[in-house]
């Protein structure tokens, strides 16, 4: 479990990371190699998930949904200055519980 929580993290690191650098570039007038690096990390977020150990890729990328809500709630936060606000947190919980139901519910 710590794991597929480690690779989600990395994942979604790599995705919010990855669309910032390219919103910088093309929003914020950065130079062109923040674009480049940005569609780099949004490579290896690709990469890093095909390393879960769920069978299914529509259910890992589902879960995945989740887990970006949550973090790009923090990123927005910390990086953004951003506070979240109760329905920010509401929100982001109503996803980890179904994340959870969906990568940890008992199957055949």
């Amino acid at each position: 479990m710590i794991y597929a929580f480690a690779l989600f993290i990395f994942a979604g690191l790599a995705e919010i990371g990855g669309g910032y650098l390219i919103w910088l570039w093309l929003r914020e007038g950065k130079p062109i190699y923040w674009g480049v690096f940005g569609g780099i990390a949004l490579a290896l977020y690709g990469v890093i998930a095909t390393f879960q150990t769920f069978p299914s890729f529509g259910r890992v990328y589902a879960a995945y949904g989740g887990v970006f809500v949550i973090l790009s709630v923090l990123w927005g936060w910390g990086i953004d200055k951003k506070t979240p606000d109760l329905y920010d947190w509401v929100g982001a919980g109503i996803c980890l519980v179904g994340v959870s139901v969906m990568l940890f519910a008992p199957r055949n």
